[in-house]
C-alpha cells in the first residue's frame, strides 16, 4: 500500500468548504485515509470478485482466492488454477471465467495498463470494459484505487448510493439529480467524497 494521494489534504479544505455533511464526515473520520495499490492485475481481480456482492462477502471470498494461491496473485499463479479450485473459493462460473481470461491477456501481453497513464477517465473506463467481467463499476474502482484518479464518482456503487440516501436524507435510491448535484459540487474531488460517503457507513474503510 502507497501513502495517501498527493490531492488528499487540498481535497479535505475543498469539499469542506463546498458541503455541510462532507466538513462533518471528514472531521468523524480522520483516522485514514484512501490508500492505493500500484498492482493493477491484483486489484483487477479483487474487483471482480468483488462483484455485486457485499464488503463482508468479497472479502470471505478474496481470503479464500488468495489461500488457493498462497498468497502469490500472479497472472502465472492464477492461470494454473483449475476452474473446479477457483470455484471451491466461492466464485461463480462467471468470475472464474473472467479471472482466467484476465491472467491469460496479462501472460499474453494483449492488455496494456500503462497505456491508461496518458488517458482520461472516461478513456480509460472505455479500455479497462474491453475485459471479461470488468464493466464501468470495476474500472472505476481500478482508476480511483490503483490510479489515483481524483474525480471518480461510481454511481453504480450500491454503498455510495445508500451513503448519499443516509447522510442527505433522501429515500433509496437517491434521485439521479441529486447525485449529479452532488457531483458537480464535489469535482474535482468526487474520489475522496466517495470515499468519506463509503466510511460513514462501514467500520472498515474499503481497500483494493
Amino acid at each position: 500500500m502507497n501513502k495517501k494521494p498527493k490531492y488528499w489534504n487540498s481535497a479535505l479544505k475543498y469539499l469542506s468548504s463546498k458541503d455541510l455533511v462532507m466538513k462533518t464526515l471528514i472531521k468523524k473520520y480522520n483516522d485514514k485515509t484512501l490508500t492505493t495499490r500500484k498492482d493493477i492485475f491484483f486489484l483487477l481481480k479483487k474487483s471482480i470478485i468483488g462483484q455485486q456482492i457485499s464488503v463482508a462477502a468479497a472479502n470471505s471470498v478474496f481470503l479464500k482466492f488468495k489461500k488457493a494461491c498462497k498468497g502469490n496473485i500472479t497472472p502465472v499463479t492464477v492461470n494454473k488454477k483449475r476452474t473446479s479450485e477457483l470455484k471451491k473459493c466461492g466464485l461463480s462460473r462467471q468470475k472464474v471465467k473472467g479471472i482466467k481470461e484476465l491472467s491469460k491477456k496479462f501472460l499474453n501481453k494483449e492488455f496494456n495498463p500503462n497505456l491508461i497513464k496518458n488517458m482520461s477517465d472516461e478513456e480509460a473506463i472505455v479500455y479497462l470494459s474491453t475485459l471479461r467481467q470488468i464493466g464501468r463499476w470495476s474500472a472505476e474502482m481500478i482508476l480511483l484505487f490503483t490510479f489515483n484518479r481524483e474525480n471518480i464518482w461510481p454511481i453504480q456503487d450500491i454503498g455510495l448510493l445508500r451513503a448519499i440516501s443516509n447522510n442527505y436524507k433522501k429515500k433509496y435510491l437517491p434521485p439521479k439529480t441529486f447525485v449529479t448535484k452532488l457531483k458537480k459540487k464535489f469535482t474535482p474531488y468526487c474520489s475522496v467524497a466517495t470515499w468519506y460517503l463509503w466510511r460513514s457507513i462501514d467500520d472498515e474503510p474499503i481497500q483494493y
